[in-house]
């Protein structure tokens, strides 16, 4: 028998698919004790986390089904093999990235505002900071929202949810996207991430979706969002640190910059912090994996993981040094 450790909360329905070899154990939140646990499945960043593993005897894999593990190598030991959620998310991440896209452009959250106000100011009455309004349409209307079809996408991070996402803006008749990973590819054209000063000002939307490794912390900052183009999307759907929180402050409040946030520097974002009243941005609460679909697929994955341990297969998902 192959004991797997899950949360003592789980809903046993989750658990149908594991295999009869496997050993439910449910680990409490709050223990004193100690439990012994072959692998052990750990279903969203749980803060405490790293204190329960120290209640834990003789664990030989961790499984996140968390999509980035930046919260579990710092303690855990690099005998131990962890697994990560790669995959999972595509659906739900690339689904929210997309919703957050055209909700910026179409001025939902501007709208929503205004609406809590029971207020109707459709036309010139509202200025538009990123519009020069002349021509025909002065006195007649003002431009309240925005187009995907023609926009330039840039894809900063392009493994199976860059895919997938993707996948999703092609209906929109995008014209473009451009794509940067850790290193180049040829099919589809993927540029290392040297090159993403050069392909940032073509971009009319940036997408971030790269794990937190020490090479990615901060790698939208200063410079980077000064070479966007005036009035462009940032969505951050990866961790809040790789965007500087500082530097896409000041864009915002220059009115240089859209931004769609499910991921913030610090985080949870404290009341009072500048980013929750800047112009411009729309902030959820890291949720965008967050579906009841989600997790299902996850644990159809552990059972799947499950067994290609117990048959001594190679595991999926395996994190290497460089983080992912």
């Amino acid at each position: 028998m192959v004991r797997v450790g899950v949360d003592e909360n789980l809903a046993q329905e989750l658990l149908v698919d594991f295999p009869r070899e496997a050993e439910i154990v449910r680990i409490p939140r709050h223990s004193s004790g100690v439990q012994d646990v072959d692998f052990w499945i750990i279903v969203f960043a749980l803060k405490n986390a790293q204190k329960t593993f120290q209640h834990l005897r003789g664990v030989k894999v961790v499984q996140s089904m968390m999509a980035g593990v930046d919260w579990i190598t710092p303690w855990l030991p690099k005998d131990i093999v962890l697994c990560d959620g790669r995959g999972l998310h595509d659906i739900s991440t690339s689904e929210w990235v997309l919703t957050a896209i055209m909700a910026s452009l179409k001025k939902f959250p501007h709208y929503r505002d205004m609406q809590l106000r029971q207020e109707w100011k459709g036309q010139a009455s509202v200025p538009n900071g990123f519009l020069n309004v002349g021509g025909a349409q002065v006195g007649q209307y003002a431009v309240l929202g925005d187009d995907l079809a023609g926009k330039t996408v840039l894809i900063v991070g392009y493994g199976s949810i860059g895919a997938a996402i993707e996948a999703r803006l092609r209906p929109f008749e995008v014209k473009k996207i451009l794509r940067v990973a850790r290193s180049a590819r040829k099919e589809p054209e993927v540029f290392a991430v040297g090159e993403l000063r050069r392909l940032l000002p073509e971009a009319d939307i940036v997408v971030a979706i790269v794990p937190l490794t020490a090479e990615t912390q901060g790698l939208i900052g200063t410079a980077e969002i000064g070479l966007m183009k005036r009035g462009a999307l940032l969505v951050n759907a990866a961790r809040g640190p790789v965007v500087v929180t500082d530097a896409l402050v000041e864009a915002l409040q220059q009115n240089r910059l859209h931004a769609a946030l499910d991921v913030t520097d610090p985080e949870p974002l404290p009341a009072g912090h500048p980013l929750w009243s800047a112009p411009n941005c729309m902030i959820t609460p890291h949720v965008g994996a967050s579906t009841p679909e989600f997790i299902h697929r996850a644990f159809r994955f552990g059972a799947d993981q499950v067994r290609r341990f117990i048959a001594g297969e190679k595991l999926e998902n395996v994190v290497t040094d460089t983080g992912y």
